[in-house]
């Protein structure tokens, strides 16, 4: 089984070594990749080193899988020769997450919609996996019909670049700027660039995802805001329904939901916070009550470590729910 990771050496790289690793996930043979200047690096896994190579040298080698983590641009140019080769793609670029052609998924939710033919599966934005995973139980109880989020977003979903303007920033450095402004003691409204409606791409992708994967009816308007943290990714989410829901139940659903973690006692300060999430790959779910000021709804507040359920650990779980019900290549899917 020969497993390419793209972009090995990039903070979601990283980690979904350490989660392929963790989750004892069949690898015979790993295939780091990643951009030029880390060519001849190596990386550990499972005990071992292996030198990083090129995208080219990792096409030739036909991987069963291919774990891609660079970027949107690079993805569209190689998924698909990857997957021309009979290689299965899972991404965790923006590259083919609106495509009508390729499925979006998240494990838990849907990835009973898988067949053999899907040779480039989109992983969804981290903010987006969060909040379906925590919407999703309580679609299937009250429908959903409308969700207001806002985000508190990590620097480390901006990558190394911004993970280092921050640690500069802190000690008092100039710092190569991954933002337009300082984040250290501040709060950025801007997460990925503005588009033409004056919402940024980070809160469309709230809004298409969310659609896309859980229900096309359900409406949703979303602020997203990069906040200087490490450990994750947060959301306040106002969720409307058709029907009345009963928090009682609304906590009893979270809890029973698998991968979800409910953390909702006010009473002894029990509630999600990043710096609890960072390393774990649950989603974190409190503070729900009810919204007072309109009927059938609620709010609530979700964490979680945007590096692993939000990014590397859903792409694992594709790869281990292919695996396991023989929908890559015939000679591996054993």
């Amino acid at each position: 089984m020969k497993i390419a990771v793209i972009g090995a050496t990039g903070l979601v790289g990283q980690v979904i070594l350490d989660v392929l690793e963790e989750r004892h996930f069949p690898c015979e043979e790993l295939i780091p990749v990643a951009s030029e200047r880390s060519i001849g690096h190596s990386v550990e896994f499972q005990g071992d080193r292996y030198l990083v190579i090129n995208i080219e040298d990792a096409l030739k080698e036909e991987p069963d899988i291919a774990l891609f983590s660079c970027g949107s641009a690079l993805s569209k140019e190689y998924a698909p020769k990857f997957a021309k080769r009979g290689c299965t793609v899972v991404d965790n670029s923006s590259a083919w997450r609106t495509s009508p052609d390729h499925k979006l998924i998240v494990p838990e939710i849907n990835a009973h919609e898988l067949k053999k033919e899907d040779l480039i599966i989109a992983n969804p934005n981290c903010s987006t996996i969060q909040m379906v995973m925590a919407l999703k139980p309580l679609h299937d109880a009250f429908t959903v019909k409308r969700v207001v989020v806002s985000t508190y977003q990590s620097i480390t979903g901006s990558g190394m670049k911004a993970l280092r303007q921050m640690e500069n920033e802190r000690k008092g450095e100039k710092a190569e700027m991954a933002y337009p402004y300082q984040i250290d003691q501040n709060c950025l409204p801007h997460c990925d660039v503005f588009l033409e409606n004056d919402y940024t791409k980070e809160e469309m992708k709230l809004v298409n995802e969310t659609q896309k994967i859980l229900d096309p009816n359900i409406r949703v308007t979303a602020t997203a805001v990069r906040v200087p943290v490490m450990g994750g990714h947060s959301e306040s989410l106002n969720i409307e329904f058709e029907k009345e829901p009963d928090i009682t139940q609304v906590r009893k659903l979270l809890k029973d939901s698998p991968g979800v973690t409910l953390q909702d006692n006010p009473d002894v300060n029990n509630y999600p916070m990043p710096i609890m999430a960072m390393g774990k790959d649950d989603v974190f779910v409190g503070r729900i009550r009810k919204d007072e000021s309109q009927p059938n709804t609620i709010n609530m507040w979700v964490v979680s470590d945007n590096l692993r359920k939000g990014a590397a650990t859903n792409a694992v779980q594709i790869a281990e729910y292919l695996y396991k019900n023989k929908l890559i290549k015939d000679s591996y899917a054993s």
